[in-house]
């Protein structure tokens, strides 16, 4: 399916048919998920997969208010953002930073020579927040700075950073619903749900933020309310020439 056509056919589904989704349509989904961009690579994202029938699907229902895209559903996928799962990732984009430049050689890799140490003391840098305390004194000393040339203050504290987080994994949403439309089924990315529920039946920890249920099955003809609308692109989009 081209691009622009799958854009076009994609479609939040209020309602799915009982024929199910084989699995490898999610698990190409997912690998597609991955690849979304995210911010500094460090991947703080989290998919939880459930299937019909399964006892803690039928508790993602109930916490997703038993609406119907949840409640026909094949699968739900629950999308998380935590930051602080840059301790994850970081030993293994460390371990390839090494390989990559172990294959280059002799010659330079195709990337910075800064990026090991961006990794290895940038990102701790950023991320660790000892209680707020270091995000508050790292934004005075950046908003100083930022009095006499231009500096990024953002991300600073532990706000700031989670924020980070879920715009990373809504990306990665994004990726998922497309990669299913085409491969022939629908979705509905669904925002309408008790987070405190959903994190108690996937057994979260509190500092996994649940960025979006997403309900996958083939949809019914009464599966899409109407035709699509959205306002004149003249009215949201601002050209600025100078």
């Amino acid at each position: 399916m081209e691009f622009f056509e799958v854009l076009e056919r994609r479609r939040s589904i209020r309602n799915f048919s009982d024929a199910p989704v084989d699995d490898k349509i999610i698990e190409r989904a997912l690998q597609a998920a991955t690849l979304a961009p995210n911010s500094s690579n460090v991947q703080t994202w989290d998919f939880y997969w459930t299937s019909r029938d399964g006892s803690t699907h039928k508790q993602l229902i109930s916490a997703c208010l038993s609406q119907g895209a949840a409640r026909t559903a094949s699968h739900l996928i629950v999308v998380t953002a935590d930051y602080g799962k840059w301790r994850r990732s970081r030993p293994q984009i460390l371990a390839w930073v090494d390989q990559s430049i172990q294959q280059a050689a002799p010659k330079k890799p195709n990337f910075p020579p800064s990026m090991r140490d961006y990794y290895e003391k940038l990102i701790p840098l950023m991320y660790i927040n000892a209680f707020g305390l270091l995000g508050g004194l790292r934004w005075i000393g950046l908003r100083l700075v930022s009095l006499f040339r231009p500096i990024m203050i953002r991300p600073a504290g532990r706000r700031d950073l989670q924020e980070v987080a879920v715009k990373s994994a809504a990306l990665a949403c994004e990726n998922f619903v497309l990669a299913i439309t085409a491969q022939g089924a629908g979705t509905c990315m669904m925002e309408g749900f008790d987070e405190s529920r959903v994190r108690r039946a996937l057994k979260l920890r509190r500092s996994q933020r649940v960025v979006m249920v997403i309900a996958v099955g083939h949809p019914t003809e009464r599966g899409r309310w109407g035709e699509r609308f959205r306002i004149p692109l003249a009215e949201v989009v601002h050209r600025v020439e100078d």
